[in-house]
C-alpha cells in the first residue's frame, strides 16, 4: 500500500537521537531550546515554545490569549477537531466560518459577513483560528485587517504549513497573527515523532505558554509571590499542564530542520507532476493561490462525480483495493456527533459539506518515487473511467 504520507528518517536523524540517549538529559535539557531557536530563526519569529503536540500548542495559545468562559472561538469546519476543541478546553463556545470553494481555507468574505452580524448581536469572537489547510496559507492580510477592526486575536493553525510562505515570507513570522502553531506528527513535513510548537513575537504570550506547558510552575524569582526559600525552591503560580517536549524529540526536530527546504522543494515537484498527469481526468486539482507558497502537506483532489460512473465512496474504496492509501481531510467538524449536540446541523456550512462529498487526499511524501506516483495516477484513471 502506498501511504498518503509518512516520515523520512535519515542516518543523521538517528545519530542525533542516539547522541541524546548518551547524554545527561533525555528531557528538560538543552535540545528543546535549541530546536525552538532553530525554528524561530528559520521562520523569522522572536519566540518559540515547543510542546508535546500541536493540540497542546493550540490549547496553551488560547489560554495565553485569555480565552475563557463567555468567549467565542471561531475556526473553519474543514480541519482536524483539535482546531475547535482548543476553545472548548478553555470553557469558550465555538462557531465556524464556511470555506472558500477554491482554496478550501476559511473564506474571508463569509468571515466578514458573520462578523457584521455578530457585532450587532454582541457575540464577536475573542479568538479566530485560521487553518492553513494542506499547507497553503489563508488570506492572512484580510484576516488581520478584520481582526484589527473587530478586535479579535488570531492563531494561525499552521500544522500543515512549516516551510511554506505567504506573500514571500515564511509562515510563522507573526506579521498577521498573535500566535502560530506547527505540528511535527510523523505524517507532517518534518517530524519529532509527536510534537508541536507555538511561535509568537510577544514576550508575554511566550512566557505564559512556557509556564502553562509545565504545570504552571516557575523557578524565576521575578514571578514568585515572595522571596525564594532556597536553590531548591519553585512555585506553582498558575494551573498548567504536562505538555513538555522531550530532548529526544527535539534532537530529531533539529536534525529534520536541516532538510526542511529540500522536503518542501520535493513536494512541489511531485505536486506539479500530479497536476500534469491528472490534467485530463475527471478530477479538480488543488488551486495554489499566487500569494501562497504552500507547504504541501497534502495533495487533495475533488472528484467530478457527474462525469464518473461511481460514487465518492466507491472511488475511495477502489483506490484502497488497488493499493493506494488515500485518505480524506477532513470530515466537517460541525457534523460530528459531539458538535451536533451543541446545535450544529448538516447544511450549516454548505461549501464545507460539498467539499467533503467529493474530496480525496492522494499520497504525497518526500521519498515518493515517480513509479509510485505513476501507480497512483493509473489507479485514479482506472476507477474514474467506470
Amino acid at each position: 500500500m502506498i501511504p498518503y504520507g509518512k516520515q523520512d528518517i535519515s542516518e543523521a536523524d538517528i545519530e542525533a537521537v542516539i547522541a541524546v540517549l548518551k547524554s545527561d538529559f533525555l528531557t528538560q535539557g538543552p535540545m528543546v531550546s535549541r530546536f525552538e531557536q532553530r525554528v524561530a530563526t528559520h521562520v523569522g519569529s522572536k519566540y518559540a515554545v515547543a510542546v508535546n503536540s500541536a493540540t497542546s500548542a493550540l490549547h496553551v495559545a488560547c489560554l495565553a490569549l485569555g480565552l475563557g468562559e463567555g468567549d467565542w472561538l471561531w475556526t473553519t469546519p474543514i480541519t482536524f477537531v483539535a482546531s475547535a476543541n482548543c476553545g472548548i478546553y478553555c470553557g469558550a463556545q465555538v462557531d465556524f466560518v464556511d470555506i472558500d470553494p477554491d482554496t478550501y481555507n476559511l473564506c474571508t468574505e463569509a468571515l466578514q459577513r458573520k462578523l457584521e452580524i455578530a457585532e450587532r448581536e454582541g457575540r464577536l469572537p475573542k479568538v479566530l483560528v485560521a487553518v492553513h489547510l494542506c499547507g497553503q496559507s489563508c488570506d492572512m492580510a484580510t484576516i488581520h485587517a478584520l481582526g484589527q477592526r473587530y478586535n479579535f486575536k488570531i492563531i494561525e493553525d499552521a500544522s500543515h504549513a512549516i516551510g511554506g510562505k505567504y506573500k514571500g515570507d515564511f509562515i510563522g513570522n507573526g506579521y498577521y497573527s498573535d500566535i502560530t502553531v506547527f505540528s511535527f506528527h510523523p505524517v507532517k513535513i518534518i517530524t519529532t515523532a509527536e510534537g508541536g510548537m507555538a511561535l509568537t513575537n510577544d514576550h508575554y504570550l511566550a512566557s505564559q505558554m512556557s509556564l502553562l506547558r509545565s504545570h504552571g510552575v516557575t523557578r524565576d524569582p521575578q514571578l514568585m509571590t515572595h522571596r525564594s526559600d532556597g536553590p531548591w525552591y519553585y512555585q506553582q503560580i498558575d494551573l498548567g499542564f504536562n505538555y513538555r517536549m522531550t530532548d529526544l524529540q527535539a534532537a530529531l526536530g533539529v536534525s529534520q530542520m536541516d532538510r526542511l527546504d529540500e522536503f518542501i522543494s520535493t513536494r512541489h515537484k511531485l505536486a506539479a507532476r500530479y497536476d500534469i498527469l491528472l490534467k485530463n481526468l475527471p478530477v479538480i486539482t488543488p488551486l495554489q493561490h499566487p500569494d501562497s507558497y504552500s507547504g504541501l502537506h497534502l495533495y487533495v483532489i475533488r472528484l467530478r462525480l457527474d462525469e464518473i460512473q461511481a460514487s465518492h465512496r466507491q472511488v475511495f474504496e477502489s483506490l484502497r483495493e488497488l493499493g493506494i492509501g488515500v485518505n480524506l481531510h477532513y470530515i466537517p467538524i460541525h457534523t460530528q456527533p459531539y458538535y451536533q449536540k451543541m446545535g450544529f446541523r448538516s447544511g450549516d456550512f454548505p461549501n464545507a459539506e460539498r467539499y467533503y462529498a467529493d474530496a480525496i487526499s492522494l499520497p504525497l511524501f518526500h521519498t515518493m518515487t515517480e513509479e509510485q506516483q505513476n501507480q497512483v495516477v493509473a489507479a485514479v484513471r482506472k476507477v474514474t473511467a467506470r
